[in-house]
């Protein structure tokens, strides 16, 4: 058996800008971190020639084309296994539609599991890239790059998305006092509305052709390294008024990025002390976060108390091996 740990991530400033309709004409560039959510996937070979996938559902097939599945199905095909194989995940937190960038830490895990059993490990560059590939050009899923990098790299990165379609993953150096302080300012609650981020992100790529649109994205890609300029300086005075300047900047670019109920949230935290915030991930639903002072967490919590108050660190390993009886 084969054990993958991967973890999700959390952007600050830049998101949209992954887009391929964007950075090919563009450059784009994201700064996220991995937090101490995770995925887990076992990998484990089967005792008859079937191949068993668990996940919110079961399936039992006899070959692979009738997976259902798209991540799964595509995978074993690319990698060429057609037999004899249990897949079976777990999550630390609700993993569809929340904005942490779930499937890619799924993809990334399980791509990373496969080829330890298939006794080929891949380099983090290429888990990634791969990773990309499966996900995006394979499963036509309307997704950007970030979220299978941060998965597979972990820690606090500004990652720039190239006009090649080449990535590079920058590490944010700064002083360990700063990231605690960043960890200890950040406070995250759970909205309870899951959606599903394709039809967002579809719509945005089509928005892509409209100057105003692209206007918009490239203040956003400013204040990403805005902000990760100033954390390498050892500076976050600003990184709450940076976060508000993102996402207001970020539901200009579709109506449905939020609504109405998101909107009083959001206001009422900002009345109760925080600085900015804004909706993690495609926008509509999943997890809000907001930075403010610590000694005004309470008061946000108690404002918010509809909302559940989900405590989240960074974590700076990636997507791991935890456990291999393979070799």
């Amino acid at each position: 058996m084969i054990i993958t740990k991967t973890p999700l991530r959390m952007s600050f400033a830049g998101g949209g800008s992954d887009l391929r309709s964007f950075y090919k004409n563009f450059g784009g560039a994201v700064l996220s971190t991995s937090i101490n959510k995770y995925i887990y996937v076992n990998i484990n070979k089967k005792f008859d020639n079937g191949i068993r996938v668990g996940y919110s559902k079961n399936e039992e097939v006899s070959k692979i084309e009738d997976l259902e599945h798209p991540l799964v199905k595509a995978s074993l095909k690319y990698l060429g296994i057609h037999e004899g194989l249990e897949i079976t995940t777990i999550a630390d937190i609700p993993s569809k539609g929340t904005g942490l960038g779930s499937s890619s830490s799924f993809i990334s895990g399980l791509l990373n599991g496969l080829h330890y059993y298939l006794k080929n490990p891949l380099s983090k560059k290429d888990l990634a890239e791969l990773s990309c590939h499966i996900e995006i050009d394979l499963c036509n899923e309307p997704i950007g790059k970030q979220d299978q990098y941060a998965a597979v790299f972990g820690g606090l990165n500004l990652i720039e998305f190239n006009e090649d379609d080449s990535v590079s993953v920058n590490s944010i150096k700064c002083s360990s006092d700063i990231i605690k302080k960043i960890e200890e300012n950040i406070v995250v609650f759970y909205t309870g509305i899951n959606r599903k981020s394709s039809s967002i992100l579809s719509q945005q790529s089509k928005d892509m052709d409209q100057k105003n649109k692209q206007d918009i994205v490239k203040e956003m890609v400013k204040l990403c390294y805005e902000l990760s300029s100033q954390i390498q300086n050892n500076n976050i005075s600003n990184f709450g008024e940076i976060l508000h300047e993102n996402w207001m900047l970020k539901k200009k670019i579709n109506d449905n990025i939020s609504n109405p109920k998101i909107d009083i949230w959001y206001q009422n935290a900002r009345l109760s002390g925080a600085s900015g915030g804004k909706l993690l991930g495609a926008g509509a639903g999943g997890f809000l976060m907001f930075y403010a002072d610590k000694e005004n967490h309470k008061e946000i919590i108690s404002t918010l108390s509809d909302l559940e108050h989900i405590p989240i660190n960074f974590e700076k390993s990636g997507t791991s091996i935890i456990y291999n009886d393979e070799m």
